[in-house]
């Protein structure tokens, strides 16, 4: 089992970071004022100089639903080694797919019942909300276990330790994704360190 990819959105619904490990399909560059800057080096569509140049130097309970279906990320592919879409519109696709599932929960849900993943025949996605509207979401094998757990332990390590209680980086922002090394590095080590990380 193997994780793919990890997206964190805001309470603005603006992808403020994302990191992979065992994606075959490379995403493209997003266009021009598509993401955030600091969001992640890999798909911002800049050099490695000028990353280099804008990176700073410090870096509710309820039930279970699970959705079962054919969705229209197909991830992996090893027939190529980049994705038909731009990573912005990737992004945008992500978080339509979290916004629909969760509405038509809303709709059918008979207490409080809250979307925890959602799986189709290529991939699994993992959802984490926060009280405050930051939501974790993790791309991993159709076969993995649920994964909530793990992105609830990574807000509350590495991303309350180097981003929320870290000063030098404006919460909040609509200007500048999380770039923080120290919480890159952590998240890494942290997803690595899984017991179903392959």
């Amino acid at each position: 089992m193997t994780v793919y990819s990890l997206y964190i959105f805001d309470r603005h619904c603006t992808c403020v970071y994302y990191q992979d490990w065992h994606r075959s399909k490379r995403p493209r560059p997003a266009s021009s004022g598509g993401i955030l800057p600091g969001v992640s080096n890999a798909i911002s569509g800049l050099s490695d100089a000028q990353n280099a140049g804008q990176r700073s130097s410090i870096t509710p309970g309820g039930g279970v639903v699970v959705a079962v279906g054919n969705g229209e990320l197909d991830w992996p592919d090893t027939t190529t080694s980049m994705s038909a879409l731009p990573f912005d519109e990737e992004v945008k696709l992500v978080y339509g797919i979290i916004l629909s599932l969760k509405q038509m929960v809303k709709k059918m849900a008979v207490k409080d019942d809250t979307l925890v993943n959602y799986r189709t025949s290529t991939y699994k996605l993992h959802l984490y909300e926060t009280m405050t509207g930051y939501k974790f979401v993790i791309l991993s094998d159709p076969n993995a276990e649920s994964l909530r757990f793990a992105l609830r332990q990574l807000y509350t390590g590495p991303f309350l330790d180097y981003v929320v209680r870290n000063p030098l980086i404006a919460m909040d922002s609509k200007e500048q994704g999380i770039d923080n090394e120290h919480f890159r590095a952590a998240t890494d080590r942290f997803i690595r360190g899984l017991s179903m990380y392959n």
